[in-house]
């Protein structure tokens, strides 16, 4: 597959420049992309016209607003992906289906799925919002991260279960089972840190709600070719 060299650069250099929240410099971004000074200036100079890098008083370059605004556009996409497989999900599990994304260091929840009868249902809606160390959504999305010391024993068992189950943590006797979306953000900035899964107060089968919540991360990261 041929690939226009100039724009390759770019993304490349965006990905490089992601990964250092200090910021780099136009030396070390030249040396990483195994280039010349003036072609690495130039790459900037075109990022930074599009406002997505912008420099910092003592000249390094680091992301700027025009990254998460692409981010911001890319929800809707999400949602559209993601929510007749929801609905697909709340019927198979007769159980609250949530697809979740991460904001700074809370998990939010962007699209919501009710099956049509089934066990009590969680008041889970649009916006609810809660600290990613907590919650089955949370914990499947720091399982999605690379190994860390920091990591709880809750994130090390998700991580080889491939999905996460909580209990009572954000609401009293709520169930909750999730798997991962998305592409962790520190592995690379281009991605997003998301997971898909389900809620239920009693009576739900984690069973198969597990292999139903993996089943379904899987096929809307088919859809969205990550």
């Amino acid at each position: 597959m041929s690939t226009l060299q100039t724009l390759d650069r770019g993304l490349r250099a965006l990905e490089i420049i992601s990964q250092r929240p200090g910021g780099i410099s136009i030396a070390e971004l030249a040396a990483e992309l195994d280039v010349a000074r003036a072609i690495s200036y130039r790459i900037v100079a075109t990022l930074e016209a599009h406002s997505l890098v912008a420099r910092t008083e003592d000249g390094r370059i680091r992301l700027s607003a025009g990254t998460a605004i692409l981010g911001l556009r890319f929800h809707p996409r999400l949602r559209e992906v993601a929510q007749p497989l929801l609905r697909e999900l709340a019927q198979q599990t007769s159980a609250t289906a949530f697809l979740s994304m991460l904001e700074g260091d809370e998990c939010v929840v962007i699209a919501v799925a009710e099956p049509d009868s089934g066990i009590l249902r969680v008041g889970y809606r649009l916006g609810t919002r809660h600290p990613v160390s907590r919650g089955a959504a949370g914990i499947a999305i720091l399982a999605g991260r690379p190994a860390a010391d920091s990591d709880t024993d809750q994130v090390r068992q998700a991580r080889r279960d491939g999905f996460s189950i909580t209990a009572g943590e954000l609401e009293h006797g709520a169930v909750g089972v999730a798997a991962g979306v998305g592409t962790p953000l520190d592995h690379d900035g281009l991605g997003f840190e998301s997971s898909v899964g389900v809620v239920a107060i009693e009576g739900l089968d984690t069973d198969i709600a597990a292999a139903a919540v993996v089943k379904i991360a899987a096929r809307i990261a088919a859809l969205l070719d990550i």
